[in-house]
């Protein structure tokens, strides 16, 4: 079975993604932090991250973004995330700052949460 791991903050929003990918047959788990949202990743090992940008910190989604591609997970991320409505910025992949292979704003319809899930699953 596909396993996802969601790494967000906001409980409610976590449950209504694990109800909606459960329903189509995913494996979910899931942290509420950068440092549990790394545990998991080691433990879990999942074949795909969903990732918030603003928990603790402001900007903790990039860190783990970052993390991640230094420990050259090559593990596909979908970051969701409000940060563009919170602070009037843009923000999109990059490479350096934001290495993620789809950035989608909040609220996401669950249709397309699962054709961006889908997408990264099939690369």
């Amino acid at each position: 079975m596909t396993k996802i791991l969601i790494v967000d903050d906001d409980h409610d929003f976590v449950s209504g993604v694990q109800v909606v990918l459960e329903s189509a047959g995913y494996e979910v788990s899931s942290a509420h932090s950068i440092a549990n949202g790394m545990k998991m990743f080691d433990s879990v090992n999942p074949d795909l991250i969903i990732l918030d940008v603003m928990m603790d910190e402001p900007d903790d989604g990039f860190t783990m973004a970052q993390e991640l591609k230094k420990k050259k997970a090559g593990t596909p991320v979908l970051m969701l995330s409000s940060v563009g409505k919170v602070t009037g910025l843009s923000f999109g992949q990059d490479d350096e700052m934001v290495p993620v292979d789809i950035f989608e704003e909040k609220p996401i319809m669950p249709n397309k949460l699962l054709e961006a899930v889908k997408t990264l699953l099939n690369r």
